[in-house]
């Protein structure tokens, strides 16, 4: 499995408005400059983080974006989820992937038990982790 620019890009743009907002809203030029992204695809990020209901927006002078939540309560396998999608290794582990040799696969405990180290380490962490 491999992350993204993407997935990982919009946990450095978690990061920057965690540790730059102050409860203030922040334009995407100054996250891009901040991040040394181009503001085309800090956009293409930032919609699937305001979808994913992590952000909140405001237009206008003022406007920007700030975090809709304590950093403690962003679960960064979440984050990635936004943006990459399904985090499992190989597709038989998901539902739609599933095979009919799976019972007596040999290598399917191995992928099962990669999938449960990779989720449970993600799903583990916070962006207040990455903060402190």
């Amino acid at each position: 499995m491999k992350i993204s620019t993407k997935g990982r890009y919009a946990l450095r743009v978690m990061v920057d408005l965690a540790l730059n907002s102050n409860q203030k809203y922040i334009t995407s030029k100054e996250i891009a400059a901040r991040q040394e992204l181009s503001i085309k695809y800090l956009e293409q990020i930032i919609a699937m983080l305001n979808k994913a209901g992590y952000l909140e927006t405001a237009r206008g002078n003022m406007g920007g974006y700030k975090l809709a939540r304590k950093p403690s309560e962003c679960i960064i396998g979440d984050i990635l989820k936004a943006t990459e999608g399904d985090l499992t290794p190989i597709d038989c582990l998901t539902e739609e992937g599933k095979c009919k040799r799976q019972r007596d696969c040999k290598t399917y405990s191995f992928w099962k038990g990669l999938d449960e180290a990779i989720n449970g380490y993600v799903n583990s962490k916070t962006l207040e982790d990455l903060i402190k």
